[in-house]
């Protein structure tokens, strides 16, 4: 199979695992969830991730979502996989199980907790990359994950025909533009911070994986466009007013804030995994208001 670059542009929503109150996957709500992307403009949906509490699902659960949001997908839209670990041999075996039912790529964390180094994650990476023919686009997030990516090493793994782009998840557009201008225009770097994502796609980069596309689709689809499009006082004017909501989904740690909002808005159940909690009451007011400036409660 030939990888062609860039594979995907536009909004790429982070796409929220649907659970029941007593914490099993809902299959159900998982199809509604995908088929109101689906009619609302994302341009392709990323399973599995962070958003999708990667860390709390089995093995069998996450292949499985993969599968389900595949099928129902039907090949309208691109599917990219979480298939990220601290572990090159887990993340290898779910890369290649993801690929063998049939998504489009693979989106790769930078290995946390175990704080490899630079040369570490060139080569975690570049075995992932050898061993398996999927498009791969890394994810870097420091934040999470403890280690920062370094651009010099993004350059040396953009080299490999099977790794297609980053989410660059730092939120500073400064480094963004900086890398952007070094890679290959078929590279694609994506951002993966909705604050500072239109900034960014002003500057070159090519979408957006996106928290708050779990709840306007539509909105942020169109942000995506007038970005990409170059068309800064467009593109700043939807932001400003989408600001209220981009913050108040960081309130508490992501998926907290934002499975709350699906929930409200009658899409998924409220379940939520441990340790992960359901959103604190000091922080419901500021996020019901932001959705309700948008109509969306």
């Amino acid at each position: 199979m030939t990888i062609s670059r860039p594979l995907i542009q536009g909004s790429l929503v982070a796409l929220a695992t649907p659970m029941t109150v007593d914490n099993q996957l809902d299959w159900d709500a998982l199809k509604v969830l995908v088929q109101f992307h689906l009619d609302n403009g994302t341009d392709a949906l990323v399973a599995t991730g962070t958003t999708g509490e990667s860390a709390t699902l089995s093995v069998d659960e996450h292949l499985k979502v993969v599968g389900e949001v595949i099928k129902q997908v039907n090949g309208r839209i691109p599917v990219i996989a979480g298939t990220g670990s601290n572990s090159t041999m887990e993340a290898l075996k779910l890369t290649q199980q993801a690929a063998d039912l049939g998504a489009d790529a693979c989106l790769l964390v930078v290995p946390y907790y175990n704080k490899p180094t630079q040369e570490g994650l060139y080569r975690h990476f570049s075995h992932i990359a050898d061993t398996v023919n999927v498009a791969q686009i890394l994810y870097n997030v420091p934040g999470r994950t403890m280690t920062d990516m370094s651009n010099e090493t993004v350059l040396r793994l953009a080299g490999h025909k099977n790794i297609v782009g980053i989410k660059d998840a730092t939120g500073d557009p400064d480094r963004g533009e900086a890398l952007i201008q070094q890679l290959p225009d078929d590279f694609a770097v994506y951002s993966g911070d909705d604050i500072t994502a239109y900034e960014l796609m002003l500057r070159g980069a090519k979408g957006n994986i996106s928290v708050t596309a779990n709840i306007v689709p539509q909105l942020m689809s169109q942000l995506c466009v007038l970005a990409l499009d170059g068309q800064r006082d467009e593109a700043e004017a939807l932001q400003q007013r989408l600001m209220p909501l981009h913050q108040s989904l960081f309130l508490e740690a992501n998926p907290i804030p934002v499975k709350w909002a699906l929930n409200h808005m009658g899409l998924i159940p409220p379940g939520i995994r441990l340790p992960l909690t359901p959103l604190s009451e000091r922080c419901q007011v500021p996020l019901s208001d932001a959705m309700m400036s948008l109509g969306l409660v």
